[in-house]
């Protein structure tokens, strides 16, 4: 799994805190209506350069920040779509920027999608998602933001011919696409633009996730330090142990990992599962590590728990008898380790996998799952 880069170090971190600075003291100004769109040169997804001169011919000019991990976001991206399709034919061109550094998201802000804001999860997105947008990064320098001044993803700017700004704001007043809008504010907006007419209201407020300036990965920092704060241990766990570990009587998505501290493969693989744990536990995933190495071993499986800052739910198998804990957890098991389950509530075993996991694949099937996805789902047409 791809690690988030973390651009400011603790000491940085600590610097600010004790001067009593934080994100929300660097200052993003918005454009006005009226101001001239700046001009910006990105790196789109298709591997073409994008500046505003590569929209010279356009009648209207729509921008919309938007990313890929807020669930707001997504839940615009069809609207956006088929804005783009029914405009097209207007002289209307609609250009999506990602503003986010992905130096400044917190793991548990990824729990509500499958793909962070790197740029080359960009191109997962516009794919999986059918973008017929340009869709164009930002978030390693963040300098067009930084002239725009977008305060949530999505936020729509709209620019007449004279690259003037007319509109900006929320594109609809209505978050869940399941849901009839009251008000069409950036469609409005285009029509007025189109048609000559001034708009009626120019300027709305925004609603969503805040942009992920470069700036606030201290914030990454502290979610670190607190993480290795909260306690880690490990319990004895024998066979009737695993068995209820497995049938899972709770409302929560388990992640059940056997593993070892001999095992090379368990060791290399398990910082990807504590980090799958800090991404989506706070949306009900469980993570249950359970050790096969000597019980006498225990002290040292607790140390190596420790340095993952694993802090779920951690046993080491009690018996001598390891082919009984083979059958326990899965009698398809040929027994060779690491052995990866999820198990959704009640024992329904949706997946097994013998060897090192693959984590972006199971990422995604943890997120696919039932209990898990988006918080909108598109409307059955």
């Amino acid at each position: 799994m791809k690690k988030l880069i973390i651009c400011l170090n603790l000491i940085l971190a600590s610097a600010l805190f004790a001067t009593g600075q934080n994100a929300h003291s660097f200052d993003h100004k918005t454009l006005e209506i009226g101001e001239q769109a700046p001009d910006f040169r990105l790196p789109g997804i298709d591997g073409k350069t994008y500046t505003l001169a590569s929209f010279k011919d356009a009648k209207v000019l729509v921008i919309v920040f938007i990313c890929n991990h807020c669930p707001t976001s997504q839940a615009y991206e069809n609207r956006l779509i088929k804005m783009t399709s029914d405009y097209a034919g207007k002289g209307v061109a609609v250009v999506a920027i990602n503003p986010n550094n992905p130096a400044g998201l917190r793991l548990d802000e990824l729990g509500y999608s499958d793909l962070g804001d790197s740029f080359d999860e960009m191109k997962i997105r516009a794919k999986n998602a059918h973008y017929n947008f340009p869709y164009l990064y930002d978030g390693e320098t963040e300098v067009t933001a930084n002239k725009y001044g977008p305060v949530a993803t999505p936020h729509i700017f709209i620019f007449d011919k004279d690259r003037k700004l007319r509109y900006n704001g929320r594109i609809d007043d209505m978050e869940n696409p399941a849901k009839i809008p009251h008000s069409t504010d950036a469609i409005n907006a285009i029509e007025a633009v189109l048609n000559g007419k001034e708009i009626a209201v120019p300027v709305t407020k925004t609603f969503g996730c805040s942009i992920k300036w470069a700036e606030k990965s201290v914030w990454i920092d502290k979610a670190q330090i607190d993480w290795a704060k909260e306690p880690v241990k490990i319990d004895t766990l024998g066979i009737a142990g695993i068995k209820e570990v497995l049938k899972n009587h709770t409302d929560k998505l388990r992640l059940v990992n056997l593993w070892a501290t001999w095992c090379g493969p368990c060791v290399a693989e398990f910082s990807d599962l504590v980090t799958l744990n800090h991404t989506y536990r706070d949306r009900g995933l469980e993570f249950v590590s359970i050790s096969a190495d000597d019980p006498a071993k225990k002290d040292k499986a607790l140390q190596f728990l420790q340095r993952k800052q694993a802090s779920g739910l951690n046993y080491i198998y009690s018996g001598d008898d390891k082919y009984k804990m083979i059958e326990a957890v899965d009698p398809k098991w040929d027994g060779a380790l690491p052995y990866t389950l999820v198990v959704e509530p009640d024992g329904k075993i949706v997946y097994a996998h013998q060897g090192q996991i693959d984590a972006e694949e199971l990422r995604k099937l943890i997120f696919d799952d039932p209990m898990m996805g988006r918080i909108y789902k598109e409307p059955v047409k």
